[in-house]
C-alpha cells in the first residue's frame, strides 16, 4: 500500500496496514525527508523536484514510485490529491487498486456549484446565493468551487468590498486548487459546522466542527452537542440521500451548516475522502474507518454486513479532536517555521496523539502548518475536555509558537463546556477572542522570567572549569542585584549569596539548570526550563512561556528604520498594491504574502508615505525581512 501523503495521516495510515499484515510504501518531498512517517514505511519513494510545495501534486511521479516500490495500492489520504478524479483515474489505469470513491463521485462533489445543483435535486436542504446581491443580502460568503481547509474563503460585509473579495478568494483557490472558481452565498454568522461521517451510505455518527480559525478547523467533536433528536435524524437522512444520490463507495463525510435558532441546516459540500478528523469517530464508535476503506476498495474482506454495520445513535462517550498548529494565534495565526527542539505529548489514559512531527523535526513553510491532532475519549463530553486539557497543558513544545495555550482556553473555557459552539467563536465579539490576552492563563511572568534566569546561571556555573564552589553570579560588593534582559522588552533581576539566590517578592526553593522551584506568598510552583542558545522555554502549571536572551550588544546590521513592515513568516510575495511614494492610511493593505497556501495581508502600521519598497511580487523572503517603509508626513 502507497499513501500518496505526508506526515501524520501516512503513519496512521500505516498503522491500520500493519495491523491487516499489508506492506507500506511512504513517498517524501526533500522537505520531509527526515520526518518520523518516511522511517515507519517499510520502503519510502523519494519524490524528484526542485518545488516541494508541489511535489504531491505531482501524480504521475507518485504513481511511478508505485509502480517502482511494487505497490498494489494507493491510498490517497487526505488533501493534495485525494479528491482529485484525473489522478484516481491515473492511479486504476496503472493496473493499481484506488482505495477511494469513483472517480465519478469524486468529480460529482468536487465542485461545490454543481453539488450544490445535485444535492437539490436529491432533496437535500441547500444555501442558495441571490443573483444580485444588495446591502440587505449581507454579509455573504465567497468559496472555492474547488478544494476545502479553508483556502479560498471571504467573508464580505459590505458590497463596495466584493469585488476585492472574490479577485483575493479567486487567486487563493488557484493557488490552493489550480482551479480559481468561487461562488457567494449567504453567510450564517453563528452558524454550526455539522458533519456526518458515512462508508457508502451508511451512516457511522456525527461531528460537531464549529470552532474554526480563517475558516479552518481546530477543535472536532462526536457526537456533536446539544443536537434534537430530530434535527440528528434529518441530518443523518440528509447524508445518506447525498451518499445515494452519487453511489458512493467508501469513506466520505457530507458536512452542513446548522442554524440553531431556526433548528435548519443546508448543505455546504461532501468530502469524498477520509476527514482529518476522523478519529473521533473512530473513538465514539470502536470502529476503524482506514480499515474500512480497505474494505470497501476490496483490499481486505469485509468483517461485518455494511447493511447492520454503523451504530449511528448510541455512541459511546465523548470524543474530542484538537488540531495543534505551527501558528501565532496573536498575529492573525501567522504560520511559523523553524525546528522544534522538544515535542512531547504525555501518555494519559483516553488520549490519543496522531503526529507528524518529533523532536528535532523542522516545520517548512512548504505545507500545513499542522503539527499534531491530540484526541481525547472520556465517557462524558466534560471530562473528555478535561483530560483533553490536561494533555495539552503538560505537553513539551519547544522551537516554534504554537497554538496550544488557546486550545487550552477554549477547552476549558465556560461557553465550550456548556456546549455553546459556533462558527463564530473565535471572532471578534465570540465567546473566546484571539486577542494575545486571552489565550490562556499567563501565569505569573514575574516568576517565569526569573526561573529562565536562575536556571542560566546555573547552566553557566555547571560549565566552569575553575571555582566550582563559588555561587553563581557572586560579587564582592553586592550592591547591584545581577539582571538578565529578554527580548520582548522584559527583564529579571537577582542576587547571589553564600546561601543562594535572593530574589525579590520570592523565595528560591531550589534551582538547576533544567527545574526551578519558587515560592510567592506561600505557593510553591515548579518550572520546568530548557535552553537552547539564547533560547530559553519555560514550561509552568499554566502555561508555556518561550522567552530569548538579549545580546549585550546590539550589531548595528540588524536594526530597521522605524516604520519598517517585516515579513511575518517566510513566504512568497503575490501582490504589491502600493509604489514609492504614495501616501497610505493606517490599516490600507500594501502587499499580500502567501504561506502554506494561506494568503496573509500585511497592512499600514500608520498613515504616512511609502518611502522604501523592498518587495516584489514573486520574491521569495525570509521571516523578519523589511518589505516596505511607512514614515509619518511632518
Amino acid at each position: 500500500m502507497l499513501v500518496a501523503n505526508r506526515g501524520e495521516i501516512a503513519s496512521r495510515v500505516f498503522r491500520t496496514c500493519r495491523s491487516l499484515g499489508i506492506s507500506t510504501v511512504a513517498v517524501f518531498s526533500d522537505a520531509d525527508a527526515s520526518l518520523p512517517y518516511v522511517a515507519e514505511a517499510d520502503v519510502a519513494v523519494r519524490l524528484p523536484g526542485n518545488a516541494p510545495a508541489e511535489t504531491y501534486l505531482r501524480g504521475d511521479l507518485i504513481v511511478a514510485a508505485a509502480l517502482r516500490a511494487g505497490a498494489t495500492a494507493v491510498h490517497p489520504g487526505y488533501g493534495f490529491l485525494s479528491e482529485n478524479a484525473s489522478f484516481a483515474r491515473a492511479v486504476i489505469d496503472a493496473g493499481l487498486t484506488w482505495v477511494g470513491p469513483s472517480p465519478a463521485s469524486i468529480e460529482q462533489m468536487g465542485s461545490k456549484i454543481g453539488a450544490k445543483a445535485l444535492m437539490k435535486a436529491a432533496g437535500v436542504p441547500v444555501l442558495e446565493a441571490p443573483a444580485a446581491p444588495t446591502e440587505a443580502d449581507l454579509p455573504l460568503l465567497v468559496k472555492a468551487s474547488a478544494g476545502g481547509g479553508g483556502r479560498g474563503m471571504r467573508v464580505v460585509r459590505s458590497l463596495a468590498a466584493l469585488d476585492a473579495e472574490v479577485a483575493a478568494a479567486r487567486a487563493e483557490a488557484e493557488s490552493a486548487f489550480g482551479d480559481g472558481t468561487v461562488f457567494v452565498e449567504p453567510y450564517v454568522e453563528q452558524g454550526r459546522h455539522v458533519e456526518v461521517q458515512v462508508v457508502g451510505s451508511t451512516v457511522y455518527g456525527d461531528r460537531d466542527c464549529s470552532i474554526q480559525r480563517r475558516h479552518q478547523k481546530v477543535v472536532e467533536e462526536a457526537p456533536a452537542p446539544g443536537l434534537p433528536d430530530e434535527v440528528r435524524a434529518a441530518l443523518h437522512e440528509a447524508a445518506r440521500k447525498a451518499a445515494e444520490a452519487i453511489d458512493y463507495r467508501g469513506a466520505g463525510t457530507v458536512e452542513f451548516l446548522y442554524d440553531e435558532k431556526s433548528e435548519r441546516f443546508f448543505f455546504l459540500e461532501m468530502n469524498t475522502r477520509l476527514q482529518v478528523e476522523h478519529p473521533v469517530t473512530e473513538e465514539v464508535l470502536a470502529v476503524d474507518l482506514v480499515q474500512k476503506q480497505l474494505e470497501a476498495a476490496g483490499v481486505v474482506s469485509a468483517t461485518v454486513d455494511p447493511s447492520t454495520d454503523g451504530p449511528t445513535h448510541n455512541p459511546m462517550g465523548s470524543a474530542i479532536e484538537v488540531r495543534l498548529y505551527a501558528e501565532d494565534p496573536a498575529a492573525d495565526y501567522a504560520p511559523q517555521t523553524g525546528t522544534l527542539t522538544r515535542f512531547e505529548v504525555p501518555a494519559i489514559d483516553g488520549l490519543r496523539v496522531e503526529a507528524g512531527f518529533a523532536s528535532g523535526s523542522t516545520v517548512t513553510p512548504f505545507y500545513d502548518a499542522m503539527l499534531a491532532k491530540v484526541i481525547a475519549w472520556a465517557p462524558t463530553r466534560e471530562e473528555a475536555a478535561r483530560r483533553l486539557a490536561a494533555g495539552l497543558s503538560r505537553a513539551r513544545i519547544h522551537g516554534v509558537r504554537t497554538n496550544r495555550d488557546q486550545l487550552v482556553a477554549i477547552l476549558t473555557s465556560d461557553a465550550f463546556l456548556a456546549g455553546e459552539v459556533s462558527t463564530a467563536f473565535l471572532t471578534d465579539g465570540g465567546p473566546l477572542d484571539a486577542s494575545a490576552e486571552d489565550l490562556g492563563p499567563s501565569g505569573d511572568e514575574r516568576s517565569v522570567r526569573t526561573a529562565a534566569a536562575l536556571a542560566l546561571a546555573e547552566t553557566a556555573k555547571a560549565a566552569r572549569r575553575v571555582q566550582q564552589r563559588i555561587p553563581a553570579g557572586w560579587r564582592n560588593v553586592g550592591s547591584q542585584p545581577q539582571r538578565l534582559e529578554f527580548t520582548d522588552g522584559t527583564s529579571a533581576e537577582w542576587l547571589g549569596t553564600r546561601v543562594g539566590y535572593l530574589v525579590d517578592g520570592v523565595t528560591v526553593v531550589s534551582a538547576a539548570p533544567d527545574r526551578v522551584v519558587l515560592e510567592r506568598d506561600g505557593l510553591r510552583t515548579t518550572y520546568d526550563v530548557a535552553i537552547c542558545g539564547d533560547r530559553i522555554d519555560v514550561d509552568g502549571p499554566l502555561s508555556h512561556t518561550a522567552l530569548e536572551r538579549a545580546p549585550r550588544f546590539v550589531d548595528p546590521a540588524t536594526q530597521v528604520a522605524e516604520g519598517s513592515l517585516l515579513a511575518p513568516m517566510p513566504g512568497s510575495v503575490v501582490a504589491v498594491h502600493v509604489a514609492v511614494g504614495a501616501e497610505v492610511t493606517e490599516g490600507q493593505p500594501l502587499l499580500v504574502m502567501e504561506a502554506m497556501k494561506m494568503q496573509h495581508t500585511v497592512a499600514a502600521p500608520r498613515a504616512g508615505v511609502v518611502t522604501e519598497l523592498a518587495a516584489s511580487v514573486g520574491q521569495q523572503v525570509e521571516a523578519g525581512v523589511v518589505l516596505a517603509v511607512v514614515e509619518e508626513q511632518a
